[in-house]
């Protein structure tokens, strides 16, 4: 039966944003590559930042054939470590998948003497581990884990189909990889004091913003107007908002798109609108950053601004359809600011509206899309020139 590599990759990342321990998920991963692709042996190497080196932290395959887990380790100045850190697989091969076969076949064709030195290299430490194909997992521009594919059984040739899927995988696996140790790092932050804990939160946050070349800046700035609001509300409803509910507020805001984690990249970076099969997908961050969330039991009230900030007030809104009161004020506060921010933010597709817009906007959709006494605060704040 043939691989859908599509729901596959959509599987795994689902699976990947539950998992906040790397060893847990890269064993995962690996074992699902193994029985699904049918290949000898697979093992993932990790960068290990105290020790400046990579090493094989998860082995499957056939015994006798596998790497034994602990056992590989490759430094910085490693042949096939440099080739990967220099981007050289795109270079040469439009791809950053090395497949054995055509390394072999670059070393005819006209590069460098240097290129041409650290490619017979990695082919060396490709034959080493009966490698037949090496796919790079990059963060950003760093280099996180480097995934060995032994031989597909029957010494079958790799299809183009089976390297993409691979690379989106891996994609996603740094990203994981990332996050889950940033979400062990929260849980540790939490111990300590709140002040560290924030920082962890934003560092946190800049991976979402990370996967979106559009939105850069966003949560910070729907931070920033989530807390303005919410101080504005609090003068005209006589300070009835207590410093907790700030705080909430504060790590709602930071948090209200961590759900997109799981949200496939080709719906995140679309240069167009979403169809519906996509808005439905898109839809759905706000109940995975609730399944995220919901086990730190420090976050309190935060997650119901992560979960709600998209409810309606007419209660057309998900994932729930509240309405009116229902919806809770801190979602409400996020619900606007969140709205503004897309409002005014150029995309691929379309220009941001000016604050003048937007702020109309808003105040037209008052008691059908926001709450009205949240609007009411906001455009306070935009008649004062605070917005």
């Amino acid at each position: 039966m043939a691989i859908n590599y599509k729901k596959e990759l959509e599987d795994a990342a689902k699976s990947m944003i539950l998992v906040h321990e790397p060893d847990v998920l890269i064993r995962m991963i690996v074992r699902m590559i193994v029985r699904k692709v049918k290949i000898s042996h697979a093992g993932i190497l990790l960068f290990d930042k105290e020790k400046n080196t990579f090493v094989l932290t998860v082995s499957r395959g056939a015994a006798g054939i596998k790497i034994p887990a602990g056992f590989a380790r490759m430094d910085q100045d490693n042949c096939l470590i440099r080739f990967l850190n220099n981007r050289k697989g795109k270079a040469l091969f439009s791809d950053e998948a090395l497949v054995y076969g055509d390394l072999k076949k670059a070393l005819k064709h006209k590069i460098s003497a240097d290129t041409k030195a650290l490619l017979k290299g990695a082919l060396y430490q490709m034959e080493i581990f009966d490698v037949a194909v090496v796919i790079p997992s990059y963060f950003r521009e760093d280099l996180l884990g480097v995934l060995l594919l032994g031989k597909k059984t029957g010494n079958r040739g790799f299809k183009a189909e089976e390297l993409d899927f691979f690379m989106a995988l891996t994609s996603d696996v740094a990203m994981a990889i990332r996050n889950a140790r940033l979400f062990h790092d929260l849980e540790l932050e939490l111990q300590k004091n709140q002040h560290l804990f924030l920082h962890t939160i934003i560092s946190l946050t800049a991976t979402i913003d990370a996967r979106d070349n559009y939105t850069a800046g966003h949560t910070e700035r729907v931070t920033a107007l989530s807390l303005d609001i919410a101080k504005r509300y609090n003068e005209i409803h006589k300070h009835s908002l207590d410093e907790k509910f700030k705080e909430h507020l504060r790590i709602a805001s930071l948090l209200h798109d961590i759900g997109k984690i799981g949200t496939p990249e080709s719906i995140l970076k679309k240069e167009g609108p979403l169809n519906d099969e996509e808005k439905k997908k898109m839809q759905e961050h706000v109940i995975e950053g609730t399944t995220i969330l919901k086990h730190i039991k420090e976050l309190g009230d935060s997650v119901l601004g992560v979960r709600y900030h998209h409810e309606r007030y007419d209660g057309t809104g998900y994932p729930e359809g509240l309405k009116g009161e229902q919806i809770p004020l801190i979602a409400a506060i996020i619900s606007v600011a969140d709205t503004f921010d897309a409002m005014t933010t150029d995309r691929p597709y379309r220009l941001g509206l000016s604050k003048e817009k937007a702020v109309d906007e808003i105040q037209r959709l008052s008691g059908t899309q926001f709450s009205p006494q949240v609007v009411g605060a906001f455009s306070l704040l935009c008649k004062e020139g605070k917005a």
